[in-house]
């Protein structure tokens, strides 16, 4: 079946892309991508990096000291919820790329194949050289899914997307039951090989470990697959509904969103935090994307008062523009600062608490948001969008 073959669906007019950017998206992307290293940072600077996060377990932090206070503001801020917002926008490309597609006349998911394809093999790169934890790899599956059902029936998409949210939430709840009722505590010890290998090992050695350990290092994907398709269809309704326009629609639908997801994602998450490891994969993935909605009606509700975007708005929006080459340049970033094979500074500054990983978030939040505010002035995409579309005219 083609585009031309499937009921496009009803947009409100500030939700139909017309070759303008929504300055909202961009804007929500950046703030996106910085926060999914405040949940990353911690990964990079922790015993054993990677792999140090898998076998130590959860390791949610204790509120009882200040060191514990900041890793625990920080997890209650941001682990899982910018996951979930880089989700929902990203289904909210995808819904924007259909539209484009549909008004060219072009079949779908035609072209949109290989641009999955290659997604899929960027991520694959970037999981091997660069970071265990990537996310690339797991989006392009399910876009190739949800791509295809684009050209279904609303009433199909809806289906599917409720079904998706049911059965995730229905094996997190089995797993957090299996945890809570387990004698683990789900702080294990990491191995001190694991810890020497990033403090001190070789790259072609941690290249080597990822390969070695790929199946276990590949798990988040798997396990939140049926996330991952509910969110990307959620950000497809978002879209079409015109909650990123800048009218009295997307206003509207904002406020709502910062209401609820705010005023109950807030004290659900908190709560879930305070209750400890045991429910750990539940605040992850599953009162996240709550609060990932109250960051949409957030942040749109800052943008819709700001009148000149200062250094801040504009950072954020550069950001979101390169969001691709951002999302790996901090990575890349933060492993050259932390691992032995660059600076080595988890090591180093491993007793001197939580205030210099938060110094490391807040600098490579800096570099990337003047980085690509200077690239930006020169050329018209990021570098690694640029090769990605160089890559798929060929």
């Amino acid at each position: 079946m083609t585009h031309t073959d499937a009921t496009v669906p009803r947009t409100s007019e500030s939700a139909r892309p017309t070759g303008r950017r929504l300055p909202l998206l961009d804007v929500l992307r950046g703030a996106a991508i910085l926060g999914t290293l405040m949940t990353n940072v911690w990964i990079f600077t922790g015993p054993g990096a990677e792999w140090g996060a898998l076998q130590s377990g959860s390791g949610e932090p204790s509120f009882g000291s200040a060191a514990g206070a900041v890793e625990g503001t920080f997890s209650v801020l941001a682990n899982g919820k910018f996951l979930s917002l880089l989700t929902i926008l990203f289904g909210v490309g995808l819904a924007i790329q259909y539209g484009s597609a549909a008004r060219r006349g072009q079949p779908w998911p035609g072209r949109y194949r290989w641009r999955a394809l290659f997604l899929f093999g960027e991520g694959t790169v970037h999981f091997v050289l660069v970071f265990a934890w990537d996310v690339l790899m797991g989006y392009a599956v399910t876009a190739l899914l949800v791509a295809w059902l684009l050209t279904r029936s609303e009433r199909a998409q809806r289906r599917v997307m409720w079904w998706a949210a049911g059965v995730h939430l229905t094996v997190i709840g089995l797993l957090t039951a299996g945890l809570a009722l387990s004698d683990d505590d789900g702080g294990g010890t990491v191995s001190q090989d694991v810890v020497d290998l990033y403090a001190h090992g070789g790259y072609a050695d941690q290249i080597a470990f990822r390969l070695e350990n790929a199946i276990a290092l590949r798990m988040e994907p798997v396990l939140t697959f049926f996330l991952l398709v509910f969110l990307f269809l959620l950000g497809v309704r978002l879209f079409r509904a015109g909650a990123f326009g800048a009218d009295e629609t997307g206003r509207r639908l904002r406020s709502r969103l910062l209401a609820w997801g705010i005023g109950l994602g807030l004290p659900l998450n908190v709560a879930a935090v305070l209750a400890g490891p045991d429910l750990f994969l539940l605040a992850r993935y599953g009162t996240a994307p709550l609060l990932a909605l109250g960051y949409i009606g957030l942040i749109g509700a800052v943008v819709d008062r700001i009148r000149r975007p200062g250094p801040l708005m504009t950072g954020l929006t550069s950001v979101g523009r390169t969001a691709l080459s951002g999302y790996v340049l901090q990575n890349v970033l933060c492993v050259l600062i932390s691992y032995g094979i660059g600076l080595g500074l988890a090591q180093r500054l491993d007793d001197t608490g939580p205030w210099w990983v938060v110094g490391l978030w807040v600098t490579v939040c800096a570099v990337l948001m003047t980085g690509s505010t200077l690239w930006l002035r020169r050329f018209s995409a990021g570098p690694l969008e640029s090769v990605q579309k160089w890559a798929l005219r060929h």
